[in-house]
């Protein structure tokens, strides 16, 4: 722990932004990390607690009291090496991850919990500056091969663990560019593509070769998934050519909207409103979908449909309004009832800070057009009374030139996991299990699942989280035992 006293001397403190008036004309990350000094203080908040519920609480299990003590202390370095032992990516999640952890921290107890993450993206930043996040090759090369289906953050933890442990790794891509969504789902104002660039090239100098424009399997046909594919390498080639294949391809398939109008212009997934955005902004071609001048409805109260806010203010909307399922949760949550458990409660992001209004409890019944463009959205208010979702007849119509489904994703691309003869789960995700003998192995041999492709659509952290545990269940599988740790 850091000072004793701390959580009493000291007030938390929320990292620093650029005013929105200021940020929505760009798309440069706007949140800057804590001072030294600041952070030093912050870390001193951290309490002799006893049972440190937020390393549970954390899905990668964070030894978060050790690194806050460092920082207290002004040990960096130290700091990185102990954030960096059960964290590949901690630049990812200090910036993006929802801080589960902070949840669970005992401080939240009473409302004010550790600013956990606000610390560790002051280390992780603080790493990169002093050059203490170095490559680490392995010593000694096990001459087995290991193939890596995607780059999102399950795949370059696996790819990472897998090249430390000494094995020859290849990760292949079907998009342009490393890093899944990552780096086309997530908008640069919340993650500078940097952030990935400089990990890649940490991969490649331990060894990770990375193969993109490569599709896996066979082409998917599904809609809205982001593909710039050249090539499609079959599933019978990599397990020709490599010891051991590990599926890390995501949770791309997107939830459709079944209602009438669906058809007409204007309609899009998320995702293809965000992908050539974020291509644009890495110097691609113009995003062919423009929230400008544009009464955007984004359907859906998650992440993406916050993405979706934030872009489309940055586009010059006419108006946004974000539609949500689900009922108003309350401001504070019940803490008593779920600490230290994630709790349900209104969540309000910085692109809803931008401009956004926000309606709950709201099911939205047709889209209507004019000349096969969407010109309104008609919707009906429901009661959550009962616990079920019941119209409640009060119907009423928005103005709509851009509907935007940011409704999530119900599984993985099928083609993948047909090609390999994957088994299936309940929801059309790669079967595999997460303990025990065989974990993340698949019902075919020495192929592996790890990440979205295995749980469903889940947190950055989660599949940083699977990526290592399945990354030791590889090595274990391929030399008999392993040292990674899980």
């Amino acid at each position: 722990m850091g000072k004793p006293t701390g959580f009493m001397e000291f007030q938390r403190l929320s990292e620093g932004a650029e005013p929105a008036q200021d940020r929505i004309k760009h798309y440069k990350e706007f949140t800057l990390h804590l001072s030294d000094a600041e952070a030093g203080q912050q870390a001193a908040r951290c309490m002799d607690c006893g049972v440190p519920f937020c390393n549970n609480g954390c899905p990668v299990n964070n030894i978060i009291p050790d690194w806050n003590d460092l920082v207290y202390r002004g040990n960096w370095a130290e700091a990185s090496a102990v954030l960096h032992s059960t964290n590949n990516f901690p630049d990812f999640t200090g910036r993006i991850c929802p801080a589960p952890c902070e949840a669970a921290c005992t401080l939240n107890i009473d409302g004010d919990a550790v600013g956990i993450k606000s610390i560790e993206h002051a280390i992780i930043d603080k790493a990169w500056e002093l050059g203490l996040v170095k490559p680490q090759p392995a010593a000694v090369k096990t001459g087995k091969k290991v193939a890596v289906v995607g780059s999102g953050p399950a795949g370059l933890a696996a790819a990472q663990q897998l090249a430390r442990a000494g094995h020859a790794v290849t990760v292949f891509e079907k998009s342009s560019r490393i890093g899944g969504l990552l780096r086309y789902g997530i908008p640069d104002f919340k993650l500078d593509k940097t952030t990935i660039d400089r990990r890649v090239a940490q991969l490649e100098a331990e060894g990770v070769v990375f193969r993109t424009k490569v599709c896996v399997g066979a082409k998917p046909e599904t809609v809205g998934i982001n593909d710039d594919a050249l090539e499609v390498v079959t599933a019978d080639q990599l397990k020709a050519e490599f010891d051991a294949v590990v599926l890390a391809a995501g949770s791309e398939v997107p939830r459709d909207l079944s209602v009438p109008g669906r058809q007409l212009e204007g309609v899009h997934y998320a995702l293809e409103f965000l992908v050539p955005q974020n291509k644009e902004v890495a110097g691609d071609d113009k995003n062919p979908i423009s929230a400008a001048g544009k009464h955007v409805v984004v359907i859906g109260g998650g992440d993406t449909g916050s993405d979706c806010v934030g872009t489309s203010n940055r586009h010059g909307a006419l108006s946004v309004t974000q539609f949500e399922l689900l009922p108003q949760p309350p401001k504070v949550e019940n803490r008593p009832l779920t600490w230290p458990y994630w709790p349900l409660k209104m969540r309000t992001s910085s692109s809803h800070e931008e401009g956004c209004e926000r309606d709950f409890a709201v099911s939205t019944k047709e889209l209507i057009g004019e000349n096969g463009k969407v010109k309104a959205l008609k919707a009906v208010r429901l009661d959550w009374s009962s616990g079920k979702p019941l119209e409640t007849g009060h119907e009423f119509e928005l103005k709509a030139d851009l509907v935007l489904l940011a409704m999530g994703f119900t599984n993985p691309v099928h083609s993948l996991l047909d090609a390999f003869g994957v088994e299936k789960d309940a929801r059309g995700n790669a079967k595999a299990t997460t303990d025990g003998a065989g974990c993340y192995a698949t019902n075919v041999p020495k192929v592996f699942a790890a990440g979205d492709v295995r749980r469903g659509q889940s947190l950055v952290v989660w599949a940083i989280r699977e990526g290592r545990q399945a990354a030791r269940e590889v090595d274990a599988f391929l030399m008999g035992s392993s040292v990674l740790p899980r």
